[in-house]
């Protein structure tokens, strides 16, 4: 059986924190491994917990976490297939290391699109004896210490997938944290669809573009909000072409586009 992995980033690097991964998307193609490198681009060591998760996607393009007791066939497959190494890193500041992912479907598993999303998350440092001894005799104190982590999707795809999506229904919703269209993305097939909503006038000249927009399989459809950058704002008139494509890297391909005429 060939093996081929894809590796397909939204963005090609995602920081949080002091540690940096990339990419920020894998997807294997019928089976085999990938790395993700993790990086940690902060002063001080740190110590990182690699974790398997399963989420789910609602109609607002939220994510819900999973119990495996809650799993649906797919998300059990999905689970049992993958495996990863190392499950906890401890990093220099500067130091990347890489971790391999593998999956390794059996032979009577069902074509379609199977995921899981792999969680990266900072281990804060011990308190130092030091500082515990300096906490008042008499009451309490508390410190806060901020956890911060990455989760990404990993994908196995199996057999001959297809998906098609839509646009429908864009409006301007105006808010005090700004101004944002809103439309639906509506998906068909087999498996996901990824990528970027391209803005552009009457003249097709681009005003602006938000990647890394996807819908599971999971939801036939969801609402995606587009924010618009408040100097583009005053040009956001009259009729405009909104593009659903692939990332450029991946093709560019057109998946779905609509028009409106905003006032």
């Amino acid at each position: 059986m060939a093996i081929c992995a894809s590796l397909f980033a939204a963005p090609p690097a995602l920081a949080q924190g002091d540690l940096l991964v990339a990419p920020t998307r894998v997807i294997i193609n019928q089976g085999g491994s990938a790395e993700v490198v993790l990086s940690n681009i902060g002063n001080q060591p740190a110590t990182y917990r690699i974790s398997a998760e399963l989420r789910r996607m609602d109609e607002d393009g939220d994510f819900s976490e999973v119990a495996e007791v809650d799993a649906n066939p797919v998300e059990k497959a999905s689970l049992g297939m993958v495996t990863f190494a190392p499950r906890r890193i401890m990093l220099l500041p500067g130091q990347p290391q890489s971790v391999r992912i593998s999956i390794r479907p059996p032979a009577d598993l069902p074509d379609g699109e199977y995921r899981v999303h792999l969680n990266f998350r900072a281990i804060p440092p011990a308190v130092k004896a030091e500082d515990a001894a300096g906490a008042p005799a008499t009451g309490m104190t508390i410190k806060l210490v901020p956890v911060y982590g990455i989760t990404i999707p990993v994908f196995l795809r199996r057999g001959r997938l297809e998906a098609a999506a839509a646009l429908a229904n864009p409006h301007l919703v105006s808010t005090p944290n700004g101004t944002f269209i809103e439309l639906d993305v509506s998906r068909s097939g087999q498996r996901s669809v990824f990528g970027e909503m391209i803005v552009k006038d009457a003249g097709g000249a681009v005003l602006f573009n938000l990647r890394g927009i996807a819908v599971y399989p999971e939801v036939s459809h969801r609402m995606v909000r587009l924010g618009v950058p408040a100097d583009v704002l005053p040009r956001l008139k009259g009729r405009v072409t909104i593009e659903y494509r692939e990332l450029p890297e991946n093709g560019g391909a057109l998946l779905a586009e609509t028009t409106a005429t905003f006032p």
